[in-house]
This record gives structure tokens, sequence and C-alpha cells, in this order.
């Protein structure tokens, strides 16, 4: 039964207002008052009884909640034989229960939109060749799908064959398409605008990046903030506190119906509401505009961050350097090379992969006993030789001599803000390679945006060479630049600034940076980094989309602004209406329940606000 009547709230609410509206008809018009009364009753009782019903699940759980408050109030009225009085406030409050409701729901769309947007099926390519639909859950990784024009990309994957334009605006907010040809990524979600491509199926399921879209904003939306927290043990206390608040003045006063007009006085439900629907439409708007915040938490953190600290490679840059200056020593450089090349192949640096492809078509060899040096390089025997390949440091350990015109091309290498690869074969120095990486389009303008938000200190921290380093910082107007930057050298200087009371973000993308990311205040991850750093992190710009950071810390500000006018509006509308039924003739208790119900209103329209937040 009790479940039967609260799934009918919106039907009893309904049935109320019609009783309501009859009951005046009939006192106004008919002039009847035995029909007024009697309409009054019984919607009173219809009423009350889903919130008494709610009271009584609460006290089940040892929890006052505002619904105990409510049926006290309604019961009293009803004992009192004020009718008028019973039947508007179960009415107003059952009303109110459904607007914030409604309202609620139209705050967590996002999560909806996603979840339409999710691929329900995909073109499977059979045994006999032939594609045929299936449902997307039947499809497995390494399977072959066709993707037509308008069609939705139904796992992540590779381009294998066929080119197009697709709107990855479920992933990156940005609705310009996007050129797809062989070999480009493509992501769950997105749209193919035209064109038919054939793709591999990477990742499936909830391992796609859509999938992890949806699954980090649900759990992020289901999260608590401190500020919530604090508000759940307020009212904790706050409502036994209105009872014997109400108890009290109708012990001195004997007066039964200003103790019921204080408890509904006393209802914070404004209060109750205002933080969450604050968070839900500002986790919202994010998932929207390619922003993964991580819980209610996160938002507080990040609105309060004054020291922004990036690593450099993939965050600040492109990601994608290219050899730029080479430097050969002595003889057998062919040879040189085609191990340098053999090592190369071992590793996923991205300066790996640009040493390989400027080497080219070379000879391979086996690679044994491989070592990887930390922060350094790596060294292996290949061909029965020893191979050293990686920076100045790793030289040195190494013991390799570096003569004055090594040392001076170093130098030159690195004033011209190159990344330094070299190379040494049996102890002895054969390449040297200078590789530089493009800053990121836009960066500059992102930078400023941040400074114009508050942020004091822009930080770079980079294994990279402080040449390089201090290259890239003049040109973007950083605050600090420091190179040769261990992963532990990292952790240790962001510490240092906490212990200074700065307030930190992190900016990586990389394992490395990892440590770095759970350190700070708050971890940002560059959505096409690793797992280990987006697992880390506590905020994801999807896709990798540096613009979105400015974005981001400006609706945490909004988002945390707007929690603190919703908890002024919530207090000081109950401040107000006691203080008017203390010092004031007008105030009763069906004014005093339309103000209350109102101000709920209030601040989930106030919160929703953020839904359509846009940085200037």
């Amino acid at each position: 039964m009790q479940r039967f009547i609260l799934s009918r709230k919106n039907q009893i609410t309904l049935i109320s207002a019609i009783l309501i509206a009859f009951g005046f008809f009939a006192r106004f018009v008919l002039d009847n008052s035995t029909i007024f009364n009697g309409s009054l009753i019984i919607a009173s009782i219809f009423g009350v009884a889903p919130i008494a019903i709610q009271a009584y699940q609460a006290l089940k759980v040892k929890v006052v909640s505002i619904d105990v408050l409510v049926t006290i109030a309604v019961t009293g009225a009803l004992i009192i034989q004020n009718y008028e009085e019973s039947a508007i406030v179960t009415f107003l409050f059952l009303f109110g229960s459904f607007l914030e409701q409604r309202t609620l729901n139209k705050t967590r769309s996002a999560i909806k939109e996603l979840t339409e947007m999710a691929p329900e099926t995909a073109l499977k390519q059979m045994d006999n060749g032939e594609f045929e639909e299936v449902e997307v859950d039947d499809v497995e990784e390494d399977d072959i799908l066709l993707v037509k024009t308008g069609a939705k990309v139904p796992v992540d994957g590779t381009v294998l064959s066929g080119d197009g334009h697709i709107n990855e605006a479920s992933i990156t907010g940005e609705s310009v398409p996007v050129s797809k040809s062989k070999g480009s990524e493509v992501f769950a979600g997105t749209i193919l605008e035209n064109g038919t491509i054939q793709i591999r199926a990477d990742r499936v399921g909830e391992d796609t990046t859509f999938g992890r879209i949806i699954e980090l904003v649900e759990e992020a939306q289901d999260s608590k903030s401190e500020a919530e927290r604090f508000i759940d043990r307020f009212s904790k206390y706050y409502t036994p506190a209105v009872l014997i608040l109400g108890f009290i003045v109708w012990l001195f006063s004997k007066d039964i119906e200003l103790a019921i007009t204080i408890l509904v006085l006393g209802c914070p439900g404004a209060l109750v509401i205002g933080v969450p629907v604050s968070n839900v439409a500002g986790i919202g708007n994010g998932a929207r505009n390619g922003v993964l915040l991580k819980g209610s938490e996160v938002i507080n953190d990040f609105s309060r961050v004054d020291t922004v600290v990036f690593d450099k490679t993939g965050t600040l840059t492109v990601g994608n350097p290219e050899v730029a200056e080479q430097e050969f020593y002595g003889a057998n450089i062919e040879e040189a090379l085609g191990f340098l090349a053999s090592v190369e192949r071992e590793s996923d640096h991205p300066l790996a992969k640009a040493v390989l492809q400027h080497i080219g078509d070379t000879t391979i060899s086996t690679v044994e006993k491989t070592e990887v040096v930390k922060g350094g390089g790596i060294i292996a025997q290949v061909n029965g030789h020893r191979v050293a390949v990686g920076n100045v440091a790793l030289m040195k350990k190494e013991n390799i001599p570096l003569n004055g015109t090594v040392q001076k091309d170093v130098e030159r290498f690195e004033r011209n803000g190159n990344s330094l690869v070299l190379t040494a074969v049996d102890g002895e120095l054969k390449v040297l390679m200078g590789i530089r990486d493009k800053i990121r389009p836009g960066v500059k303008e992102d930078l400023q945006k941040l400074k114009k938000l508050g942020v004091k200190n822009l930080v770079v921290l980079s294994g990279d060479n402080q040449g390089t380093v201090d290259l890239v910082a003049r040109e973007l107007g950083l605050t600090e630049a420091h190179g040769h930057m261990l992963p532990e050298d990292k952790s240790a200087y962001i510490g240092k600034m906490q212990a200074k009371g700065q307030i930190v973000a992190f900016v990586g993308d990389g394992v490395n940076d990892s440590p770095s990311l759970a350190l700070a205040n708050i971890g940002i991850a560059m959505g096409s980094g690793t797992d280990v750093a987006i697992e880390t992190s506590d905020v994801v710009l999807m896709n990798s989309d540096f613009s979105r950071l400015p974005h981001a810390l400006g609706l945490t500000k909004s988002t945390a602004r707007n929690m603190k006018q919703n908890i002024l509006i919530a207090v000081g509308v109950v401040l107000v209406l006691l203080a008017s039924l203390l010092f004031s003739e007008w105030m009763n208790m069906s004014i005093g329940m339309l103000v209350h119900e109102a101000s709920i209103l209030v601040v989930i329209l106030n919160g929703m606000r953020l839904l359509r937040y846009r940085l200037r």
C-alpha cells in the first residue's frame, strides 16, 4: 500500500488541487460551508498520506526529516479544525516536490543525452565477408565494422579504409566535423557526417571513451561535496531543533496554531536541495562541453586553485615532436642509426617515434638485455654491441666521453629549444639528434584566460632540458620553468608549493605524471593520455582539448558561487519567515508554505543557470 501511494504522488497532488478548488467554489459561489470543509478535509487526508509515509520511513532509520515537520503541522491543523491551512499546506508541499523532481531531472539531462547518444547496433563483418547488423554488445575487439554516412560510430577504433568527416561533439564538445582517413582514431558515439569508413574495434562496451564518460559523470553526480555533507549533518540536527522550538512556543504561549506555523516555516527544504542542484548542473554542463569533473568535492577545490603546473610534452605542446637537427661523430654511422632504430622500436616514448620516423627504412637488429634507466634512456645489447640511447645524464653515467665539439653542439641544440637524444655504441658517441615539439595552437590565449580567472602562478615542470623548457616558458609567458625533472622531482616540487599554502592543479597526460596528478590538490588529465593518468586525475579534458581548461575553471568558480547563493537564499528565507511570524500580523501557515516552496523553486532555477554557462 505504501509503495502504491508513493507511486501516485502526482495524481494525489492533482486530486488535492481539484478538491481545494471545488471547496472554494462551494464557499464563495454556492455559499455552502459543509461542502467547503468536507472538500478541504478530504484534500488534507489525501495530501498528507504520502507525506506521512515518507515521514514514517525516515523515522524508521532514525532521521527526523522535513516530512515529519509537515505531517505534525498538518495533523495539528486538522485537530484545531483549520482545514483551509492543512489542505493548502499539503498541496503546496506535494506540488513543490513535483516541481523539484521535474527540475532535477532537467539538470540531469546531460546524462540522459549522453545515454541516448550511445549507439545500439553496428554493421559487423562476418566470416563470409558480408556486413550484418548486430547489437553493439556483440562486437568484440579486433572485429571489422562498417560505418555509413549519418551513422554513429559504435566503438572506439582505428580507420582501416575510407575517409569522411566525423562530428565529435559528444566527446569533445566541438561541433566542427573532424576529417578522418586511414589510421585515424575514432570514438564511440560520434557521428559520421559524410563518407563511408571501415574500422577495427579497439575498445568496446564500457571501455570506450564514451562509456567511460557516462560512467565518470554518473559517479560524479552521485558524489557529495563537503558543503553537501555539512548540510546533511545540519539538517539532521536542525529539524529536531525546530520541533523543540515549536513545542517550547506552545508550552509558553498555549497557541497551538503559532507552534504549528513555526514547524511549517522552519522547513529547510531550499537549504537541502540548493547545493546538490548546483553540483549536478555544473557537472552536467562540463560533460556536455568536453570536461569531466569527477565529483562535487572537485568543484570546491578546483574553484580555489591559484597555481597551475603543467607537464610540457603533450600538454603545452602538441606531443608530436620531430627531429629538427642532427650531428654525427666517427665512422659506421649507418650501422649506428640501425642500432638506434632497433632500440627505439622497443619504446613508445614520443621522442622514440620521432627518431624512427626521421631514420626511415634501415636494418633492424635483435635487441637483447634491455635496461630502462629512469629519467635517462635505454641501454641494450644489439648484435653484440652495447648501445646507450638517451640524454646527456645517461652518457655521463655510461662514462661516454663528450669532447669540446660535442659539448658546443649540445649547448647549441638546447639553446634552439631541442630535446636531446644521444646514441653511443661501445662507449663511443655516434649520433646527436635535436627534437622539437610544436606549441599547441591557442595555448597562449588560454593561459591568459586562466590568469583572468585568478590563477597567479603558471609553472612548467618537464623532464626535458632547461633550454627547451625556458624557450616554451618565454613564448607562453609562464611564471616558472624547470627542466631535467624526474617524476619524483615533480612531485617534490608540488609538495613544496603546497607547503607554502598554494592550491595547486597539475595538468599532465603520461604514466610518469600519475604521482603528480595524485599529489596535487586537483589533477587534470588530457583525455588522450594514458589510462593511469585519467584514473588518477580529478578532471579530464576530453580529446586533449586544452581550450577546455579555462572553461572548466570558470565553470567550477561559477558553481561554487552558485552554491553559496543558494545557501544564502535558503537561510535568508527561513529567517525572514520566522521574523515575520513573530513581529507581524500578516504571516500565517499557508503564506509561509507558499514562500517556502517558492524558495525551493528559486534555488533550483538558480542552479539550472549553470547548464547554460559559457566562459566569457
